[in-house]
């Protein structure tokens, strides 16, 4: 029922309505059913059209609690096993908002502090207003007294001004608070301003439980007595092998028969280790070498495009041994299957200064200690390894011996070694080269001495058998005897180099000067004599590519560079010192390098420039220092140089010092030994024209 007020307004609604309707000139009881009409749907243009039973079709969802978007083929590597293995639970849980609030628990310690300090502070107000409330009652009992009587206002004075010092004592007197103890300046951080602290990582291992064994046994007489008894085999096995070496050997056998005997029952566990002990030592020396490391593979002289075709030498990796000490550097080869092994050979050139030798092999991963250390009584003075066999290692003695070296078998021995009896030299061996096998396939090697000699030594089963191929005579000396006999003076061989192409055909240096072509097929005669220095020849060597050219040094200070056709050099370089070592470069028929005896190193390029060296450096630290020998790697941009204090430094050549020919557009850049002999023929060709005219 609605209230007499609502159908007065209703009514007063209606009025207005019909006058507005009269005013606007409508007529009534149009629109007035409007609201009597049923709802009418209205339908969107794109809805689909369905039937009643696709209508009451139900599709049911089920939500789920894992994450769409977490992948499913995670795949990590199982040590246990050794290979990659899919993980079959995968976190599903998905942060989508995380906040660290500052609520604190009533239990914690610091929520009963706070809660202990609230209610002091509310204590400390409470007292105030108990104070306020005093001083406003003993106002109120001093309004009613009047002070017209004198005795009345006497009395009152006292008490007033009583409660006015309580008062004044109360609020003047400055409220002391608890004491707080003051936080650390340098360790404070307040609650609202810490910052969110990353999420816990939680990384687990599992690892294989070590085996484990029962292991028990009882020991009786019988079983003490045989072992005792096998040590006494094992003394007396060692003792004969000790007599089946040979003189040399019995000296350091002595000294390490001490150590054999208190550490043999160790052996086998030291051997095992020392394999893992050299990996962790290379591993090791490669991090604290890294930046050295880095350098040799990625540096490049940036300066060399602002040089005038000249470049230079960045030192690398500096090898010595302190068993090397005051030893030259006698010899350097690099092996040629391992690119980063080389051997040095340590020795002495002074004839008054003749000690111990020494053959150590390093690698360029490794520079803090050799790979392997071979000790002889004699000074070690050339070297060489063997290109099929890369473990075989022959060299030459001051004393006259040959040797050779198996680097499978690291005992301090050589497996081979010449004696008086086998045709040893009687002078010291400058230079031994490693030849092709002969007819029965055995292994065999030259050797050249200052004795004149020239000798091919063979490896027959367990021995070296000796054929000399030829006695080196300095022409024009020979003198005749009354008896009708004839003297010949030795010629002293001091280097020799085989070619490339022809097996037959070689050249010998000697301290004459003078360079002979000679042949394996003649024992008696030189197919070619050249009058190439006045002093001693240091090294002669063929070039790589060109089978015409070989380049000679000597320590009259120069270096000449040979045709064998033409008995006079096509390139003489002074270089102001006397020269130890040349060596042509393996990826160029026209870089060579050359070392002097005043500490610096000389690169050449003739294509470049056939006056002057386009590098010439000092390369050891000491000027007293004499470089003796200088070897390039057969495969990176590097050279090795060796002094005659025992240290062996690597360089590595700038850009400008290795430079290829250049790429033209639309032209392939040729490359090979064709395109090498060519730039060195033309280069020639200008030399021949010039001597022909003259």
């Amino acid at each position: 029922m609605p209230t007499k007020q609502t159908r007065k307004q209703s009514v007063s609604v209606s009025r207005g309505a019909r006058k507005r309707d009269e005013d606007s000139g409508t007529e009534v009881g149009e629109g007035t059913d409007d609201w009597n009409q049923s709802k009418v749907t209205v339908r969107p243009p794109d809805q689909l059209e369905l039937t009643e039973a696709e209508l009451k079709e139900e599709f049911t969802r089920i939500l789920t609690a894992n994450n769409p978007h977490a992948p499913e083929n995670i795949v990590r590597y199982s040590f246990k096993e050794g290979t990659y293995k899919p993980i079959g639970f995968v976190n599903q849980l998905a942060v989508h908002f995380s906040q660290v609030g500052n609520l604190i628990p009533k239990d914690s310690d610091e929520g009963r502090r706070q809660k202990y300090r609230n209610e002091l502070v509310a204590g400390s107000q409470e007292s105030i207003k108990q104070v306020v409330s005093d001083t406003e009652v003993l106002e109120e009992e001093e309004e009613p007294k009047e002070p017209g009587t004198e005795a009345g206002s006497q009395t009152d004075v006292p008490v007033t001004e009583a409660a006015e010092k309580v008062i004044e004592e109360e609020f003047m007197a400055p409220v002391q608070p608890k004491e707080r103890k003051l936080t650390n300046q340098f360790n404070f951080s307040e609650r609202a301003s810490q910052t969110l602290n990353n999420p816990l990582r939680d990384r687990e291992c599992q690892m294989e439980p070590p085996p484990r064994a029962n292991f028990s046994a009882t020991a009786n007489q019988w079983e003490i007595y045989d072992a005792y008894m096998d040590e006494l085999e094992k003394l007396e096995k060692t003792k004969e092998k000790e007599k089946a070496k040979t003189p040399v050997a019995k000296k350091t056998g002595k000294r390490a028969s001490r150590k054999l005997t208190s550490m043999e029952s160790q052996s086998d566990d030291i051997t095992k280790v020392s394999q893992a002990a050299k990996i962790v030592e290379r591993m090791v020396n490669q991090n604290t070498y890294d930046d050295v490391a880095q350098d040799f593979k990625y540096y490049e002289d940036a300066a060399d495009e602002y040089r005038d075709q000249e470049g230079t030498l960045l030192p690398l990796w500096k090898f010595q041994n302190d068993k090397a000490k005051r030893l030259a550097v006698t010899a350097l080869s690099w092996n040629p299957k391992y690119n980063d092994l080389f051997a040095v050979g340590h020795g002495s050139y002074d004839f008054m200064k003749q000690s111990r030798g020494m053959l150590l092999l390093y690698s360029m991963k490794n520079p803090s200690f050799p790979e392997y250390i071979f000790s002889s009584e004699s000074g070690i003075m050339c070297l060489d390894m063997h290109v099929d066999h890369p473990y075989l290692v022959v060299v030459g003695h001051y004393d006259g011996n040959v040797a050779i070296y198996n680097l499978k078998k690291p005992h301090s021995q050589p497996c081979f070694r010449s004696t008086a009896k086998s045709g040893k030299h009687t002078d010291p061996v400058w230079q031994v080269k490693w030849q092709k096998d002969d007819m029965d396939h055995n292994l065999n090697f030259f050797s050249v001495s200052s004795d004149g000699r020239i000798v091919s030594w063979t490896l027959v089963k367990s021995e070296l058998v000796h054929t000399d191929v030829i006695k080196l005579k300095v022409e024009g000396s020979t003198t005749e005897i009354p008896e009708g006999l004839q003297l010949h003076t030795v010629g002293c061989g001091t280097a020799f180099d085989f070619h490339r192409e022809i097996d037959y055909m070689f050249l010998v240096g000697t301290e004459e000067g003078k360079i002979y072509k000679c042949s394996k097929a003649y024992s008696s005669q030189f197919l070619d004599t050249y009058d190439a220095h006045n002093m001693a020849v240091d090294a002669v060597t063929w070039n790589p590519y060109h089978s015409k050219v070989f380049m000679s040094c000597s320590s009259d200070w120069t270096v000449k560079i040979w045709d064998h056709t033409i008995k006079t050099p096509m390139f003489i370089y002074d270089l102001n010192s006397a020269v130890g070592d040349v060596a042509w470069a393996p990826y160029s028929s026209t870089v060579f390098a050359a070392v002097t005896t005043d500490g610096k190193a000389h690169v050449f390029d003739l294509a470049i420039n056939k006056y002057e060296s386009i590098c010439n450096q000092p390369v050891v630290a000491k000027k007293k220092n004499k470089i003796t020998h200088v070897k390039f790697n057969p495969i990176y941009p590097i050279i090795i140089v060796g002094d005659d204090r025992g240290h062996i430094t690597c360089l590595k050549l700038s850009p400008n010092l290795r430079k290829m020919p250049k790429e033209k557009k639309g032209q392939e850049v040729q490359k090979g030994p064709a395109v090498e002999i060519a730039k060195l023929d033309k280069l020639l060709n200008l030399v021949r024209e010039v001597k022909t005219k003259i």
